[in-house]
């Protein structure tokens, strides 16, 4: 629910009474992630979608149903072979969904937590999948307030483990709770500020490709050590526009491991240095501009440096797949596709005759669980509904 926080804050300000519905699970080709999110309020308004489309009214008829009864309901959505016009997607995957009513007494609760995501900041609401449904909300210094309600000292153990899975950018279904007692399935989500893309080179490339990472959701920052290429003037799409060396503005950054790094300089005095600090740091992925001539080379002046095999690896050079690209905007696209690939463990395969999926759930999270994937929410759980108080 935290992807539509300004607007179920300002319900909630107005005093309203809504419902909202979260998808919790994807199993195979859904359209929308885990956390996609649709809410209801008492007139009737409808925001946010959960399926593209697909069973938007089946999901609206659930949280009437919650806001006239306070019931929460947990539903699974999936395609239905056998009746053409059962409610189900027709992508032929499975969807989990979580109905969650928000009246008087639950407001002041989400209430912060709404207020943190729709202010960018950090902020986690870790919630229970079966009876007694509970929430409990992680503050952005760890602390959290709320209870989840299923096993002794959870509410205590919660925050430490789900401050670490938002420092991934984890939305989904995993287990909290002590190794030797009692794991408890649980929707976490995450609302985090936009992950960062630096750009190192204030070239023309560069330009498109801030408009590239812009387009996929990055907070993107260009920098070069020569003054007179970065300006503003010539990235006005860009977050940030940095004059110094590409190392030492790397070295002043905090970055998490949703950060990717593009380095476009093709200059040996500028790329080593860069890349020796780049490829040590925890970050989601490092590419670099050059010809193969240029990538040698560069590599073994990144050994003589002291990089490892290992951290040799993690270098996305030449940049970008291979689509052909000349201009700078069809290079952006090839840099951000491979973005896109490494981020959700794509294979860059053409999808017509390859038995690949179309949709990836990505690379393991932090939590030992893929992210989107989920065990058995409910045993038995096929499109019934089960309901208790919220």
């Amino acid at each position: 629910m935290l992807e539509l926080a300004a607007e179920l804050r300002q319900w909630a300000l107005e005093g309203r009474d809504f419902a909202v519905a979260t998808v919790v699970a994807v199993h195979g080709s859904a359209p929308r992630p885990p956390g996609a999110a649709l809410a209801v309020n008492d007139e009737g308004t409808v925001i946010g979608s959960v399926s593209g489309g697909c069973v938007e009214g089946a999901v609206y008829e659930l949280c009437r149903t919650a806001l006239d009864n306070g019931l929460s309901t947990l539903e699974r959505f999936g395609h239905s072979d056998q009746d053409a016009f059962a409610i189900g997607l027709t992508c032929g995957g499975v969807i989990d969904i979580l109905v969650t009513p928000v009246t008087a007494a639950q407001r002041p609760h989400y209430l912060e937590a709404w207020g943190a995501a729709a202010g960018g900041e950090p902020v986690t609401l870790v919630r229970t999948l079966a009876a007694p449904f509970g929430v409990l909300l992680v503050r952005a210094d760890g602390t959290g307030s709320g209870t989840l309600a299923h096993a002794p000292g959870l509410d205590r153990t919660a925050p430490a483990e789900a401050v670490a899975l938002r420092d991934t950018g984890f939305t989904g279904v995993t287990e909290l709770g002590s190794r030797c007692a009692q794991r408890v399935p649980v929707f976490v989500e995450s609302s985090v500020p936009a992950p960062r893309m630096i750009v190192f080179g204030a070239i023309d490339f560069a330009a498109a490709l801030v408009r590239a990472g812009k387009f996929l959701g990055y907070r993107v920052t260009v920098c070069d050590a020569r003054p007179v290429f970065a300006t503003a003037a010539r990235f006005p799409e860009a977050d940030e526009v940095v004059a110094d060396w590409p190392h030492r503005y790397l070295d002043a950054q905090h970055l998490d491991g949703r950060a990717v790094l593009c380095v476009l300089t093709h200059d040996a005095k500028f790329d080593v240095p860069l890349l020796e600090r780049a490829l040590r740091l925890p970050v989601a992925y490092v590419g670099a501009m050059g010809s193969r001539r240029t990538h040698q080379d560069r590599l073994n002046r990144l050994r003589e440096a002291g990089l490892s095999v290992a951290e040799l690896a993690r270098l996305h050079s030449p940049i970008g797949l291979d689509l052909g690209a000349r201009t700078p905007e069809e290079t952006a696209l090839s840099i951000a596709a491979e973005i896109v690939a490494v981020r959700r463990g794509g294979s860059g395969v053409p999808l017509s005759g390859a038995a690949v999926p179309i949709h990836h759930d990505g690379p393991p999270s932090a939590a030992g669980r893929t992210p989107g994937s989920a065990p058995e929410l409910m045993p038995g759980l096929r499109s019934a509904r089960s309901g208790v108080r919220a």
